[in-house]
This record gives C-alpha cells, sequence and structure tokens, in this order.
C-alpha cells in the first residue's frame, strides 16, 4: 500500500500519511485536489515536516486521527484510561491496514503492548464527500481497563479562524452563537444523558465571516445519542483539530480482559464556498441511506396542543374528519391514552389502553381515522416511568439511580426507566410489541422528556437503540419519530432507527424559522416535523397570520397541531390550499438542495429549494422583524443554474404580500424572467412586508 493514501468524492480531497509505524495522520481534509497521480504527491510529505524551535520536542510531534500524549500531543488525547490506577499514556504501533476494493474507506489494526490495548480505527470518505471516523479499543491485558474517553480527531487548516457552534434550551433549540477559534480548547460537553436540547449539533470552524454562500467551513457531528463531547482546539504550534466522541463518566466503562469499546462515528463535512455545501452533504448522505424514508412524507395531525390530556372519543373523532377535510394523512394520539393518565403526574410505564376513558379500547377511534383514509399514531415514552404508576410500585428497582439508596431529582414528575436491566427492557418490549400488533399502528411518536441528570447514560443509550431495533425488526413498516422534550434527541445515531425528529415543542412560527434554519445545518427538511400551530401559539403567547405558520411549516415534514373544530370555516379553507401545496411541492422539497441567502439586512431572511436539475425552485422571503431601511430593496436567489433563463412568479397561497405600502411592486403581478446568474448576482425587489410575515416565488427553468 502506498505512503500517502488519496481519496476524492463530491468535490472533497481526504489525503492521508500512512508512512512510518504511527497511526495515519491527515494531510488535507477540504478541497478536492484533483486526479494527481499518486507519485506527484509524495514531495507533499515533505514539505509538510515543520521546522523545530527551542524548548520543543527534537522531532515534531505527528497529529494522527488518534492523538496520542505518549508521540508529545500537548492537546486532549485521543485515548485516556487507567489499569488499576496506572495512567501510562498509550502507545500505539500500526500492525495492518487495509482498503476495501474500489471504496475510500481505510481500516487500520495498531496495537500498544506495554499497555495491553489493542486499537481499531475506520477512516473515509463517503460518496456525498464526508469524512466518517470511528475508533475501537480492546483490552488485550491481564485485569480490567477502565476506559475515561475515546475521542478521535481531524486537523484543520491556519485558515479557520472562526468557530461556530450551537447551543439553546427547551422551546429555543439550536441557537447559534459565533467566536473567534483562539489558541486552547473550546469545549461542548452534554451530560444531560441524551442529545440535549443545548447540543451543538455540530461544531464549524471557517475563514473569518464565512457564511451560508461563502467562506471554507468545515463541521464535526458525534452520532451518539447519549453524553457527547466536542471540542475544537488550537495549539501554539499552530496545530488545530475538531474532536469529539462519547462523554464516559468516570467508572462508567470497565473493560474486562478480552473486551471492546467502539466509538460513535464522527461525521465531518466540508464545504468550499459556506455553511450551504456543508449541510449539502449531510443532506445527500441521509438520502442515499438504505433505511431513509422513501415515501412521501404524510400530512401529520398531532393531536396534544388540540386537547392535551382531555381524550374523549367523540372529540377525537370530530377532530379527525376536520383534519381528514383539509387533507391530513396521518391521525397521531399524543399523551393520555393509557392507564392512570390525566396529567404528566401519574402513569408513565403503565402501557395499556385505559378502560376510564377507552371502555371500548382504542379500536373505535382507529376504525374512524383509517376510515377516513389516513394513518394512525400514537404517544409513547418507553424509556421513562412515573413513581406513581403501577410499575414503579412494582418494581421500585427498576429505576434509573446510581444510588440505591436515593432517587435523582425528578423531572416532569417522572423518573427514568432503567433499560439496561434485563427485566425491566423485556416489560417495556412486550406492552410496545403487544400494543403494536393488537392495533393498526403506522407511527410511534417516541419522546423522552427528562434528563439523565444523576446516572451513567452509555448503558441506556445502547439499550434503547436496540430497543428500536427489535421492534422495528418485528414490525417493518412502522415509522418512529424521534421527541424528547421537543427537539432534545436530534443526531445520527437516533437517525439510523426513526424517520424524523420532532424539532421543538415550541411551533411558534417565527421560533420555528431560527430553529429549523439551524437543524438544517444537518438535516434534510423531511426528517424535521413542523407542525401549523394556533392563531396564538401556546408556548410563547405570540399571534401569527395563518400564511405565516404554514409557509413556515411547508419547508419541512408539515404538519398540524391544532383543535381544527375550534377553526372557522374560513381558516379551514385556508389551510387546505396550504395542505394542497404541500402535497403538490413534497417531492421537490424533500428531494431538492437546501439554500440559504446571506442577505446583508438581517431582518429579512431567504431560503429555498431547488430541483437537483436546478428545472425548479421555491424560495420564502421571510420579514423576521422590522428593517432598519424600507422599501426592502432587492433579493439575490441562490442556487440556479447560472446560464438559464428562470420564469419567476409569486406561489399562491404565498403570493399575498402584506405591507405598510402605498403602490404595487411592478413585477409582481405578471413574473419576470431573468437568467439564473442574474437572480443569484443581481436579484430582484422584494416586497415590502410588515413583520413577521412571508412571501412565496417560483422559479420555473424556460
Amino acid at each position: 500500500m502506498e505512503d500517502l493514501l488519496h481519496f476524492r468524492a463530491a468535490g472533497t480531497s481526504l489525503l492521508l500519511d500512512m508512512s512510518g509505524a504511527g497511526l495515519p495522520r491527515v494531510v488535507h481534509w477540504g478541497a478536492d485536489l484533483g486526479a494527481v497521480a499518486p507519485g506527484r504527491l509524495a514531495g507533499l510529505l515533505a514539505s509538510d515536516v515543520p521546522q523545530t524551535v527551542p524548548n520543543a520536542l527534537d522531532e515534531p510531534v505527528p497529529m494522527g486521527v488518534l492523538p496520542q500524549q505518549s508521540a508529545g500531543w500537548p492537546g486532549t488525547p485521543g485515548l485516556s484510561g487507567h489499569r488499576a490506577g496506572r495512567t501510562a499514556a498509550p502507545a500505539f504501533t500500526v500492525r495492518g491496514r487495509s482498503v476495501e476494493n474500489g471504496s475510500r474507506r481505510l481500516t487500520v489494526e495498531a496495537v500498544d503492548p506495554d499497555g495491553g490495548l489493542a486499537l481499531t480505527l475506520e477512516l473515509g470518505l463517503t460518496d456525498a464527500g464526508l469524512v466518517r471516523l470511528r475508533a475501537a479499543v480492546t483490552n488485550t491485558g491481564d485485569g480490567p481497563y477502565h476506559l475515561d474517553g475515546l475521542t478521535p480527531a481531524l486537523p484543520l487548516p491556519a485558515q479557520a479562524t472562526e468557530l461556530l457552534d450551537l447551543t439553546g434550551r427547551h422551546l429555543r433549540e439550536r441557537a447559534p452563537q459565533r467566536h473567534a477559534f483562539t489558541l486552547g480548547t473550546h469545549l461542548r460537553e452534554s451530560r444531560r444523558g441524551r442529545t440535549g436540547s443545548d447540543a451543538t449539533l455540530l461544531l464549524t470552524a471557517g475563514e473569518a465571516g464565512f457564511g451560508f454562500r461563502s467562506g471554507e467551513v468545515w463541521g464535526l457531528h458525534v452520532a451518539w445519542s447519549g453524553n457527547h463531547r466536542t471540542l475544537a482546539e488550537r495549539t501554539p504550534a499552530g496545530q488545530a483539530v475538531l474532536a469529539g466522541g462519547e462523554l464516559l463518566l468516570p467508572g462508567e466503562l470497565r473493560l474486562a480482559p478480552g473486551a471492546t469499546y467502539r466509538s460513535p462515528w464522527l461525521h465531518a463535512s466540508y464545504g468550499r464556498h459556506g455553511l450551504d455545501e456543508l449541510a449539502g452533504r449531510f443532506h445527500r448522505e441521509l438520502r442515499a441511506r438504505d433505511g431513509h424514508p422513501a415515501s412521501a412524507r404524510p400530512v401529520t395531525l398531532n393531536t396534544w396542543e388540540a386537547v392535551y390530556f382531555d381524550h374523549d372519543l367523540a372529540t377525537l373523532e370530530r377532530l379527525a374528519r376536520a383534519a381528514a377535510e383539509v387533507g391530513a394523512e396521518r391521525f397521531v394520539l399524543d399523551d393520555g391514552w393509557f392507564r392512570g393518565r390525566r396529567n404528566d403526574h401519574a402513569g408513565l410505564g403503565d402501557w395499556y389502553v385505559d378502560p376510564a376513558v377507552w371502555p371500548d379500547g382504542l379500536r373505535p377511534l382507529t376504525d374512524t381515522v383509517r376510515g377516513l383514509g389516513m394513518q394512525f399514531g400514537l404517544w409513547v415514552e418507553p424509556e421513562m416511568v412515573n413513581p406513581d404508576s403501577d410499575l414503579a410500585r412494582a418494581h421500585p428497582d427498576w429505576i434509573l439511580a446510581d444510588s440505591p439508596s436515593r432517587l435523582p431529582p425528578a423531572s416532569r414528575h417522572q423518573q427514568v426507566l432503567d433499560l439496561a436491566r434485563p427485566e425491566a427492557y423485556a416489560y417495556v418490549r412486550e406492552r410496545l410489541d403487544t400494543l403494536l400488533r393488537e392495533h393498526p399502528i403506522d407511527y410511534l411518536k417516541w419522546d423522552h422528556n427528562r434528563d439523565l441528570v444523576d446516572a451513567a447514560a452509555h448503558h441506556q443509550t445502547t439499550a434503547t437503540y436496540r430497543l428500536m431495533d427489535e421492534l422495528r425488526a418485528r414490525h417493518p413498516q412502522l415509522e418512529i419519530e424521534s421527541c424528547a422534550s421537543g427537539g432534545a434527541r436530534v443526531d445520527l445515531g437516533v437517525l439510523e432507527r426513526t424517520d424524523r425528529v420532532w424539532t421543538s415543542d415550541c411551533i411558534d412560527a417565527l421560533e420555528r424559522q431560527h430553529i429549523q434554519r439551524w437543524t438544517g445545518l444537518l438535516l434534510p427538511p423531511e426528517l424535521l416535523g413542523a407542525h401549523v400551530g394556533a392563531p396564538v401559539a401556546h408556548t410563547t403567547g405570540r399571534r401569527h397570520t395563518l400564511d405565516f405558520r404554514a409557509g413556515t411549516a411547508l419547508f419541512c415534514h408539515f404538519g398540524i397541531e391544532w383543535d381544527l373544530t375550534a377553526a372557522s370555516a374560513a381558516d379551514r379553507a385556508r389551510l387546505a390550499e396550504w395542505v394542497a401545496l404541500y402535497r403538490t411541492l413534497r417531492p421537490l422539497l424533500h428531494s431538492g438542495t437546501v439554500v440559504r441567502g446571506d442577505h446583508p439586512d438581517p431582518a429579512l431572511w431567504v431560503h429555498g429549494v431547488v430541483a437537483q436539475d436546478a428545472g425548479r425552485a421555491v424560495f420564502a422571503l421571510v420579514q423576521m422583524a422590522t428593517s432598519v431601511q424600507s422599501p426592502a430593496g432587492r433579493v439575490r436567489l441562490p442556487g440556479l443554474e447560472p446560464d438559464a433563463d428562470y420564469r419567476l412568479s409569486p406561489l399562491a397561497p404565498g403570493d399575498r404580500p402584506e405591507g405598510p405600502v402605498s403602490s404595487p411592486l411592478p413585477w409582481w403581478e405578471r413574473g419576470v424572467t431573468l437568467p439564473g446568474r442574474v437572480l443569484a448576482e443581481v436579484g430582484v425587489q422584494a416586497p415590502t412586508l410588515f413583520p413577521e410575515r412571508l412571501v412565496l416565488l417560483e422559479a420555473v427553468r424556460q
């Protein structure tokens, strides 16, 4: 095998230095270097060796994909742990390496005989241009090895001088924060036992001032649904990395002789021209999965904000009929259907249909829903238990706790059911399997409404994955939504087993514009649940027009969470127009390229989806707040084929601009035909809108 491996895909190059006996080193991860002959790149290794400086190591530090303190790396080690209190830094020597035939995937086997450890590294480049990396460590020594961390890393070039990460809270997930990439470690940790509302989702480094359409960017995601850590690190010697992995609590993972721990996959994306390109690689990768949803994403009505816990067959049947009339295709019965569940204080764990509320079971409702031509879905929260439940009273020892003498702090009046305990796991599996066998359930809304703040999370996470996998194997047509207090479990680990995420419990359209914009850095629109709520948002008290609410939900997996039986006939008719538009557009929205404009006015956002063949595009112009200037001025529409002509026109029902103007916009009524290059570089005059309004534009290639 050559000492220098060059993997190329979709505009990205990955150069790996395999010379010597040390772990592989990434020489370049970024812009495609072209079809360069191996011999022509050999000089790159020599040209990449830095000079030594006074008071430094005599030899340069080789920064491999698993940084080793034993090799002189001064930053966060790739592997840390101890054996009986001895914490000698591992020193691995490569014993074997292979590249699968016709693939861009390298596997490296290495050993540390003195430390009694073996290492397997998997590193490759996918068809979408994503770098995927993970490591596995095996205890080959005598006695247990206490693993503290396994954190692979990827290097960054000097041009990456600015960081973008995400934070948030319940009802305000994925809020961006930007800052200089200074010397030292910028560390983001989630100790919540789930991905977390404040998880960064992506840690991105790039050129100063990078945007959606400009600047080189590199981003990293940890595909894990439990505790995890992501870091950006820069040393005084000029080396910089992005790294990540599972966050292991002290003593959480003890490897017996012969046992192996495998880290979560790290997914890393590059964009030569900004965040849209970086995000597009993630979208293409997800859409190429065997398990990616293949059917049209059904319009979903969820009952939560319509009825909450007030379950009544007649009321729900009226709601189902109203949903079918506006075009809904899936009806989801949310929390409150099971035994003892009249509020959130009791019942979790007792997964039996409540005979007090449903004397004839769920069958009358499912028959009505199916008779109206809709799928039926059900809310569950299998990992949780209320202390006020028959299950907790019968098996208090099944509650997950680090100490047998005390419970973790309560959250939403509930605790966590220890799924790593075989009998608890078997109980939940049997209950869910029985529900799925006895009822025509197409879809589970799988919730997770509390953090694991006082418990180790590794075994709970792997048990949850196993439970989902088993249920999907037994019920192949079942779809699952990952919901966790809304959007607190959004990651590529859980999405190997689920079909969408509930993006946030907040369906206030203004908040959702923010949340969906930044969640879209990782996930394509069809995986983001977005619902049209009531005129006054239940979580914020803010009032919005129906067009703003529906136009915001349009660009994701569209749904409804509103008591339609209380809506006016005019509102239901208008909602039906938006539903019809979504059903017409979803082949485009759920396969095309997501684009976002870097508009200079922060109050006016531009985003859209362009078909893969660039033959058609739909854009939204969203007035997020009042602008400093008025009228609005020009907006550029990115992503179109530069040399093709496009007919640009308003798209009904999002064609009614509401704004403080006294004259019409001249081109609005009849549309305009312009080349894609002109639309992207010059743009068109936008309508001046009241705040918290939007309009839609359609571009069709001529």
